[in-house]
């Protein structure tokens, strides 16, 4: 996933290309999504209640990409359908806060009542093209 938000792309650019000091997050949590988040609305079809919540996730960088350190499980708890599954966001509080990147799943995914949805480790990958 290569989509900075707008809120990434500022940190980026104050602390590369100005002397002031970009706040860097210390944690990160990653989101899904029935629908395209977008840098300007990236909380767009973000999955709420029926025992959804963001995943804490840890990263390690290879070359040029982010990955994440360890698998990512959402659910087995889910109370209702959540919809199809289609996009994950990377956000730096577990609600509310500020998306830093945004993409599409390979291939979507129907999340009935007691399923789970896992992330492998080393699956989600950040790259800045």
């Amino acid at each position: 996933m290569s989509a900075l938000t707008d809120h990434a792309e500022n940190l980026i650019l104050d602390w590369l290309m100005t002397t002031g000091s970009a706040t860097r997050p210390t944690a990160w949590y990653v989101a899904l999504h029935t629908s395209a988040p977008s840098d300007a609305s990236p909380s767009t079809g973000e999955i709420s209640g029926n025992g959804y919540a963001r995943q804490s996730a840890t990263f390690t960088v290879t070359g040029d990409t982010a990955s994440n350190a360890a698998d990512l499980t959402f659910g087995p708890n889910t109370t209702t359908n959540w919809e199809t599954v289609s996009h994950v966001s990377v956000w730096d509080a577990s609600t509310a806060g500020n998306c830093l990147w945004h993409g599409a799943l390979t291939a979507s995914v129907a999340i009935a009542v007691n399923d789970e949805l896992k992330i492998s480790a080393g699956s989600l990958d950040l790259t800045m093209a």
